[in-house]
């Protein structure tokens, strides 16, 4: 799941539902497993299928002229629970990027640290964006980590977005907490050298 993020442009999956829950991301029953493979199989499980195993043919996701990397989702996302397993489906799935309106802090965090970019939109700009795609399932939006900006493409709009410095450093060099760490293993034992130090 450690990918490089730079500037990615891709259609995009709306889902236009407020308050979506980590439980109905990925339902409880789930979370007995503690390695992240194969949670992108039970994404959305309780509205991608029904409860034979087929597939509910009315969920966007199994709607072949929708497609993409991109979710675009309604606002509050991720509320409830503070499972990690949540960030974990949706990274397994394959977005690279969930653009909302609000995200749950605790959620919008576990994201970051599974390599996935949550972009928080104005109200005005996720109703632009969810109607462009409706007018056109091929709609495209470009994210630009760099400049954290998003721009829908069917407008030319184009809106900026915050992101914490050091999760902007990770996410564009693929490094995980720990990979910072090593990466600078030099100058966290040459600060230890130092406060040792600085406590004679």
């Amino acid at each position: 799941m450690k990918q490089k993020f730079n500037v990615i442009t891709s259609s995009c999956i709306p889902l236009p539902l407020e308050n979506v829950d980590t439980d109905q991301i990925i339902p409880a029953r789930f979370l007995k497993a503690t390695d992240k493979e194969g949670f992108g199989d039970n994404l959305f499980r309780d509205w991608r299928y029904n409860k034979d195993g087929s597939l509910k043919k009315d969920f966007v996701l199994n709607d072949p002229s929708y497609s993409g990397c991109i979710l675009v989702a309604g606002k509050n996302f991720g509320s409830g629970s503070s499972r990690e397993h949540a960030a974990w489906a949706i990274a397994g799935y394959g977005f690279r990027v969930v653009i909302s309106s609000f995200f749950a802090d605790i959620h919008k965090n576990n994201e970051l640290n599974n390599f996935v970019l949550p972009v928080v939109v104005s109200e005005p700009f996720l109703k632009e964006l969810f109607d462009s795609i409706a007018k056109d399932h091929k709609t495209q939006v470009k994210v630009d980590l760099p400049n954290q900006t998003v721009t829908n493409m069917a407008t030319g709009k184009s809106e900026h977005f915050e992101i914490n410095g050091y999760k902007k450093h990770c996410l564009m060099n693929g490094l995980d907490d720990v990979d910072f760490l090593v990466q600078n293993r030099d100058k966290v034992e040459a600060f230890e050298k130092n406060r040792k130090t600085w406590n004679h």
